[in-house]
């Protein structure tokens, strides 16, 4: 199975994607190498996160919306309460999206 693109909408994934698409563009990087470089960047992420955050965040709220697609779900909550230690901070309306980080590795 392909690698989930899951971290190419953060603010890193999207300036990385526009970096790769100019140097292809440029004629400096072939579409190949970019496209592994992206795929390489995915994994390196989710072995970051799986290495070296150790916190865990609390979530309360309203399930507004939930979704199991392709093994990834995804949920809408609303007026979701994230509660880490003594921390408490409210946002009106969250979407999470979660995957098996195993399946990443197949």
């Amino acid at each position: 199975m392909a690698t989930f693109e899951l971290y190419r909408r953060s603010t890193i994934g999207m300036c990385l994607t526009e970096t790769l698409d100019e140097m292809v563009s440029n004629g400096i990087l072939s579409p190949e190498l970019a496209i592994q470089v992206l795929v390489q960047f995915d994994k390196s992420m989710t072995e970051a996160l799986d290495s070296q955050v150790k916190s865990k965040v609390t979530i309360k709220g309203h399930l507004h919306t939930y979704r199991f697609c392709d093994n990834v779900w995804t949920f809408i909550v609303q007026d979701a309460m994230f509660k880490y230690d003594d921390i408490q901070e409210n946002v009106g309306q969250v979407k999470i999206v979660a995957c098996d980080s195993k399946l990443l590795t197949q």
